[in-house]
């Protein structure tokens, strides 16, 4: 028997937990979260997925066998065509222009993650690569999963997020997370103990860095860098 999926998000149970069921998401959920905390949290996010285009990119690069490089097609796919075009016309709606989101700085989380996971695919390989990236494409689809089995969650007009978890159960996404799922549970099934140590270690410094990002647009941290961008 080898490794799955799973074995990395209960090799770091606690942290897993702790992003799926953030404060964030559960006040997202039951539309509790204040508007400047969502605000903030679309504008890095759109510059969270750029530059997640950009490491799906990367595994094109580092695809060594064309079943590869069509997983790594269909991901580039699923943030360009779907993710990015939604989140686009989603902060439009939250009055949030295109030209504003192309101005904005980037927050420290923002930073640190998305270069965390940029410098893991650089200097490992695909599979290095592929489990950095895990957290955003599989979690978002557990999340808006989870947040649909909670009995505080609000769907439809009562609450004001409800695209956004709409966006994340759709079955474009569900789709691609499952692809990613399969993806990542055929080539865990071959690795070593001590492999799967070193991938460990990834998944879940990437988890806490997701845990970070939350953490970012629940307290509105570096907010003040975009009031001060705008300005200039």
């Amino acid at each position: 028997m080898g490794y799955r999926f799973t074995d990395l998000t209960n090799a770091c149970h606690n942290d897993w937990r702790a992003y799926i069921e953030h404060d964030f998401v559960r006040q997202l959920g039951s539309a509790t979260l204040p508007e400047p905390a969502f605000r903030h949290y679309l504008k890095q996010d759109y510059l969270f997925l750029i530059h997640f285009a950009r490491a799906y990119a990367l595994a094109a690069y580092k695809s060594p066998t064309l079943a590869d490089l069509r997983q790594a097609h269909e991901g580039l796919k699923a943030i360009v065509d779907v993710e990015l075009g939604l989140h686009v016309g989603f902060c439009q709606e939250w009055g949030i222009s295109e030209q504003e989101l192309a101005e904005l700085p980037e927050a420290r989380a923002t930073l640190a993650y998305t270069r965390y996971v940029l410098d893991t695919g650089n200097r490992g390989d695909l599979l290095d690569l592929h489990v950095a990236l895990a957290p955003c494409l599989v979690g978002y689809g557990e999340i808006a999963n989870w947040l649909n089995t909670q009995p505080s969650t609000l769907r439809g007009a009562k609450n004001p997020f409800d695209a956004w978890i709409a966006m994340y159960e759709s079955e474009e996404f569900q789709a691609a997370m499952q692809a990613e799922l399969e993806w990542l549970n055929a080539r865990l099934a071959d690795v070593t103990p001590a492999r799967f140590a070193e991938l460990s270690k990834i998944f879940r410094d990437a988890t806490r860095l997701e845990i970070d990002f939350w953490q970012m647009g629940l307290h509105l941290i570096d907010a003040d860098l975009e009031g001060q961008s705008l300005a200039h």
